[in-house]
């Protein structure tokens, strides 16, 4: 099997660490499951997350491609856009970012970042923001009048290249668990952009983790993340010639707990967050790991996690997504 270049760019590996004092709540409320976490959140310190797996392959095939500009697509807010833009910046890259939506009046959180380290960026309303093709060639052409020749990446790095960054994540996770002696009953994490999940999928079976991979998208629902990680395996097996079969890969989303849309979380997953802050000194986001991490919690409670004695939840990082949307947190009851 062939394998992509790839460029060392995160602080790996992260740690794998268990939530006790959350998990001894859920044992008194008659629920008998640890909780551990995967703190990718501990990646970088402004190229945070889960982003940076992913484009230790993207950007690695970008420079062996000769590129000089990133190009890359996200929300005003995305954690994506933001990790792709520092890390060009350290690399002595350029990076231009088009971003879903209009400016804001006020730059805070991921934006912030991406403005500081030089990011070259474009606003865009939806109907101009989806045609990523065009815009493409129209900044490819750009450049390339500069001299400088552009790489694509699509969004969340979500592609047959990002897809490596969980691919070898997950044979990360093998180590951990042989070091902790766990045989956990599933893996969870978030999905906004289907990359992380492909790839844990396709860990899960190259690296013989022998767990269940589930995500809870954050935008869209189950039907495109089925759809869109199938088209992404495929384009994996022929690009690299690999072989698995459907039936060794199953894809699992836990769909439900989009809440009002992308980017929008309701009472109940602020509520979540001030709760394992506060519990466990660890910091979720409301666009991505804080509904993840309500709906793993639910699930628990309610649904189809429940019964299980390990789980371990990818946390992917997101944190500045909190800033723009501090009023919303505070205006939870719990204190």
């Amino acid at each position: 099997m062939r394998q992509p270049p790839r460029i060392s760019l995160a602080r790996l590996p992260t740690p794998l660490e268990p939530m006790d004092r959350l998990s001894a709540e859920l044992q008194n409320a008659g629920i008998d499951t640890r909780i551990w976490i995967k703190r990718d959140d501990l990646t970088d310190t402004v190229a945070s997350g889960n982003k940076i797996r992913k484009l230790e392959f993207s950007i690695g095939q970008a420079l062996a491609d000769g590129a000089d500009v990133l190009v890359t697509w996200g929300g005003v807010q995305s954690n994506h856009c933001r990790a792709t833009a520092q890390l060009a910046a350290r690399l002595g890259l350029k990076s231009h970012l088009v971003l879903r939506g209009r400016e804001p009046d006020e730059v805070d959180g991921n934006l912030l970042i991406d403005r500081l380290v030089g990011a070259n960026i474009t606003f865009a309303a939806l109907p101009e923001y989806q045609r990523m093709d065009e815009t493409y060639g129209e900044l490819q052409d750009t450049y390339a009048k500069q001299g400088l020749r552009t790489y694509r990446i699509p969004v969340g790095a979500s592609d047959e290249v990002g897809l490596w960054g969980y691919i070898a994540g997950a044979e990360e996770l093998k180590a951990d668990f042989r070091s902790q002696g766990l045989l956990p009953d599933a893996i969870v994490s978030a999905t906004g952009s289907g990359g992380t999940l492909a790839g844990l999928i396709l860990g899960n079976n190259l690296h013989n983790l022998g767990t269940g991979i589930y995500a809870f998208n954050v935008c869209d629902d189950e039907a495109y993340f089925l759809n869109k990680i199938s088209e992404d395996i495929a384009a994996w097996q022929a690009r690299y010639d690999a072989s698995v079969q459907p039936s060794d890969v199953p894809i699992n989303v836990v769909d439900g707990y989009v809440g009002p849309g992308y980017g929008r979380a309701t009472p109940e997953v602020f509520e979540t967050i001030n709760r394992v802050a506060q519990l466990e000194g660890i910091v979720l986001d409301p666009v991505y790991t804080g509904k993840a991490f309500h709906g793993m919690l639910s699930e628990l409670e309610h649904g189809r996690f429940r019964g299980m004695k390990n789980v371990v939840f990818v946390h992917t990082g997101g944190m500045l997504g909190l800033f723009p949307q501090k009023h919303e947190l505070f205006a939870s009851d719990v204190k």
